[in-house]
């Protein structure tokens, strides 16, 4: 509180030094430029302080001003020197200025750079969205005999893993235990959380019990992937085992973890056991997010138990849980089911009205309920109503909405919507085959030839692809008398002549005579 005091080059270098490490980059800054004009002549110990403190905070405007300084003392620049410039513009976001800071080590032939210049520069192209070119820096280093370390592989491992390259961060993980590089716990938990994301929770299995044979302690995010991993397998056994394996180690499960394993109990139909956790969340505390509301209301309403998924829906409103189109599209798929599309239908409004978003998913409902219930211009209204916003249907959604005009049988009106989505490429693979084969299932057979005559006389398909999927619809819908006459007639793919007129066997020939 001196009036008039003002610190010293020791002064300033020691308080920057504590204030990086406590990583207060604001102060940082501000001191810095309280010092830089006061300083004409710095040595070299201190010189390579403020570099370091600098580069950690990523104050690239300071760190050249530092350089210059560096120069103008005739303080020798070596390897550490570049090394902290890059991380410095690799921590500010400055990638491409880093590469070239690279770039000029290799060209320079003055010295060349080491396991830690090619950290840096790996972390900057990760950062920097180019994990290939990251991963190419790792080859190049093994080509010039430079030993990758932990960081190295780590770096690489995060960074495979954030855009969802899993079986790369495998590699990676094999590749550091096969030249007895130290794994660092993070790694394996990014490697047994990939392998969970992708399917394969055996397989980080393995890598668990490997972590665990080298003294490695598991932690929650493990325990979580694990859990999560089995439990979509259906494994109930095991997601249970590792559930109490986790609570046996003292780690308390989160929310996130008890809705997985609420979401399981459901899909495996032990309904009332989720509802058990869900009483016992409730009595103990735990704060319950949206994610285990809904994976408890779709799993009610799947059991045909719509009273208690609405129930549930209804205190997640009174403990102030906001409700997401997931959790909307759970109950309202629910009310579906339950033959009460009324409800369903003021949960649609409600959504619009409380700003929630009307996903492709929330429409899907809607139509096929609408058409289940024979409100067939309300349904077409709905299809409109989506496709004015912009939002475009999927192929569970056209499915539908297809199906739904061929059960009512508008079979015109579902091939003139075949027409209009055609062009836009969003008509699914085998939409029309899909649309036949229920019709024949249904006993519709004659809507099912009409429609195979829409497709062919637009020319969305060739006759004889067209008679085929009807043929195998026929026969799997146990319609053997049909298959038969079909197999052996010129239906669909013959022509009768009238005159000097030539005409194709429609398909709607099959049913006559």
């Amino acid at each position: 509180n001196q009036r008039n005091f003002s610190p010293d080059l020791n002064a300033f270098v020691s308080l920057i030094d504590s204030l990086s490490r406590s990583g207060n980059v604001d102060l940082v800054r501000a001191f810095a430029e309280e010092m830089m004009p006061a300083v004409s002549a710095i040595g070299a110990k201190h010189a390579n302080s403020l570099l370091k403190n600098f580069a950690a905070a990523g104050l690239v405007k300071e760190l050249l001003w530092l350089w210059r300084k560096m120069k103008e003392n005739n303080i020798e620049i070596d390897l550490l020197s570049y090394n902290c410039l890059m991380d410095g513009l690799v921590n500010a976001g400055f990638y491409e200025s880093a590469a070239r800071v690279f770039d000029s080590i290799i060209g320079g032939g003055r010295m060349s750079p080491d396991v830690v210049s090619y950290n840096i520069i790996i972390k900057g192209f990760c950062r920097w969205g180019k994990t290939q070119e990251a991963a190419a820096q790792l080859k190049e280093m093994e080509e010039k005999g430079i030993v990758p370390d932990k960081i190295t592989y780590l770096t690489l491992i995060q960074s495979f893993y954030s855009v969802g390259e899993f079986d790369s961060c495998l590699g990676l993980y094999h590749e550091m235990q096969e030249k007895g590089v130290e794994i660092p716990p993070h790694a394996y938990t990014l490697v047994i959380t990939s392998l969970c994301k992708n399917g394969k929770p055996h397989e980080a299995l393995r890598v668990f019990d490997s972590m665990a044979l080298k003294n490695c302690a598991a932690n929650v995010a493990i325990y979580t992937a694990l859990i999560d991993g089995f439990a979509k397998m259906g494994n109930e056994s095991k997601a249970v085992t590792f559930f109490n394996r986790m609570k046996a180690e003292g780690f308390e499960p989160d929310a996130v973890v008890f809705s997985v394993m609420v979401n399981l109990l459901c899909k495996v139909g032990k309904v009332d056991e989720a509802l058990e956790w869900y009483e016992n969340c409730k009595e103990s505390g735990v704060a319950i997010n949206s994610v285990f509301f809904t994976s408890l209301i779709d799993g009610l309403g799947k059991a045909g138990r719509i009273n208690e998924a609405d129930r549930v829906f209804g205190e997640m409103g009174i403990i102030g849980c906001a409700r997401d189109s997931y959790c909307y599209n759970a109950m309202m798929d629910g009310f579906v089911k339950a033959g009460k599309v009324e409800r369903a239908i003021a949960l649609f409004k409600e959504m619009e009205k409380e700003g929630c978003e009307q996903t492709v998913y929330s429409f899907t409902i809607m139509i096929d309920g609408l058409f289940k219930e024979h409100r067939n211009e309300e349904a077409l209204k709905v299809w409109e109503q989506m496709i004015d916003k912009g939002i475009t249907p999927n192929a569970a959604c056209f499915r539908a909405l297809s199906l739904g005009l061929c059960m009512a049988g508008k079979v015109s009106r579902a091939c003139k919507i075949l027409d209009d989505l055609a062009p836009m490429g969003i008509l699914p693979d085998g939409a029309y085959a899909d649309m036949i084969g229920v019709l024949c299932r249904v006993g519709r057979v004659d809507h099912a030839c009409k429609l195979a005559d829409g497709i062919v006389d637009r020319e969305r398909e060739i006759p004889g692809k067209v008679r085929t999927v009807l043929l195998n619809a026929l026969r799997k819908a146990g319609n053997a008398d049909l298959a038969v006459k079909l197999l052996h007639s010129k239906i669909g793919i013959g022509y009768d002549r009238m005159g000097s007129v030539k005409r194709r066997v429609k398909f709607q020939n099959l049913l006559r005579g």
